[in-house]
């Protein structure tokens, strides 16, 4: 019982620094109608609760096809659909109206439960609805009239920030309402990331049903660039156009309006948001937008950059000189961040010889691009690669830097702590300050 309180202990203490990260962002939330009659629906309301409760601003998004597919069907209505976008006949509305409002008002309800030992307890959520989208007709496309299925005109993006403002969780139905007066059928996938361009979100959630994204060779996709992502879509086109096909098109969509990351969680995972956000790998599949700096494994091409990078701080004593060939014969050892072709940041690990540790040096970013979390980024980077390489612990020797590597989670530590080869090799003349580090996956 001691070891599995321990080990919460440790994963609530590294879901820190993404709590800190994630309060006072914007996420907008693609909730499927199916999701509400599978058996995970209690957990994604709990862990939206959660995410609440962290001070993340919600915005709500929900679809209804299986609810309107059940209630047609009560009503003895054959479904149409023309390029799988359903066709709403004016005398059917009512029936599609009164599937979307038990949708709403079933996610209502879920959001108010509060029973004792339970995790709703005690999170009083305040869910706002309201005429936040505005329609008009899809028309006619390939001689088809579509009639009562519309397509966005706008979001009140403004009422919608006020709602959130104002610590209420914000849920959206798809139904829009045009200047006549008229309600349209909309995509709820359109809903969603027309409302996360309009108000400026930070993230796009979508959750799939189709379980893990895998690419040809069975692995899955952690990220995908904008561009990957396309490639993908394109792909599945000449397939099956499934959930995951849909899902990842709102991400392409969102993203490519402004959005900076977009995520698709599976929906029968218990905990896959949780997992997704507050822990390092993830869980599901990101999509983010294309971005000129990259980080990679340096090449020899490389070494000039990276000369040019930390001769100002070798002459300053901050970093130990390097020449020209060690670089070379080390530049296996270095990671570098490019921004269009130039090296604006650089690490290297190196593995100390029989032990399970490894040696951060040589963390530099040029000065133009200091101050917006790249080195912490670089370290990142630098961290999941030594996990990769089974290392457990990284030591980091500096004079005049440590207050930010203590700020990145680093403690003081003493030469006697260096694993045995390294320790040989100290120099007590220029009389560096040891950190250390532990980590874990």
């Amino acid at each position: 019982m001691t070891e599995q309180a321990d080990q919460y202990i440790s994963w609530f203490r590294h879901a820190s620094p993404y709590i800190n990260n994630h309060r006072g962002k914007t996420f907008v939330v693609m909730l499927p109608g199916d999701c509400l009659e599978s058996d995970n629906f209690p957990n994604i309301i709990s862990d939206l609760a959660l995410l609440n409760s962290l001070g993340v601003k919600l915005v709500v998004v929900h679809g209804a096809r299986k609810q309107i597919e059940r209630q047609l069907a009560i009503s003895g209505v054959k479904p149409q659909f023309h390029q799988g976008v359903r066709i709403t006949a004016r005398e059917h509305l009512v029936d599609v109206m009164k599937a979307i409002g038990e949708t709403r008002f079933t996610i209502e309800a879920a959001f108010s439960c509060g029973l004792p030992e339970s995790p709703m307890y005690g999170a009083k959520i305040r869910v706002r609805s309201g005429n936040f989208v505005t329609a008009m007709p899809r028309g006619i496309i390939d001689g088809v009239d579509f009639q009562l299925t519309g397509k966005m005109r706008s979001a009140d993006a403004e009422a919608i920030k006020k709602l959130l403002d104002d610590n209420s969780l914000a849920l959206v139905s798809p139904l829009g309402y045009s200047l006549t007066g008229e309600a349209f059928n909309l995509s709820f996938a359109d809903v969603a990331t027309h409302i996360a361009t309009a108000i400026g979100a930070d993230k796009l959630i979508a959750y799939n049903d189709d379980g893990p994204i895998f690419d040809k060779r069975n692995q899955q996709y952690r990220e995908l660039t904008l561009l990957q992502c396309e490639r993908f879509l394109v792909e599945q086109q000449h397939h099956t156009l499934s959930n995951t096909y849909f899902a990842l098109r709102a991400c392409y969509k969102a993203c490519d309006g402004g959005v900076a990351r977009a995520h698709v969680v599976s929906a029968g995972e218990d905990g896959a948001l949780l997992k997704e956000l507050y822990t390092r790998d993830g869980s599901g599949t990101m999509v983010y937008r294309d971005s000129y700096e990259t980080i990679r494994r340096a090449r020899i091409e490389d070494v000039v950059g990276i000369l040019n990078l930390i001769e100002p701080l070798e002459q300053k004593g901050i970093l130990v000189k390097r020449s020209r060939e060690l670089l070379e014969t080390e530049i296996g050892f270095f990671t570098v961040m490019e921004k269009d072709n130039l090296i604006i940041g650089c690490a290297a690990l190196y593995p100390i010889a029989d032990s399970n540790a490894g040696e951060l040096a040589c963390v530099t970013i040029h000065r133009d691009y200091q101050g917006g979390g790249r080195a912490a980024k670089l370290l990142t980077h630098i961290e999941r690669h030594a996990l990769k390489l089974k290392m457990k612990r990284l030591f980091a020797l500096t004079t005049q830097t440590a207050h930010w590597f203590i700020e990145q989670g680093f403690s003081e530590s003493q030469v006697e702590q260096l694993p045995g080869e390294r320790k040989e090799l100290y120099n007590f003349q220029r009389n560096s300050k040891v950190l250390e580090k532990s980590i874990k996956s």
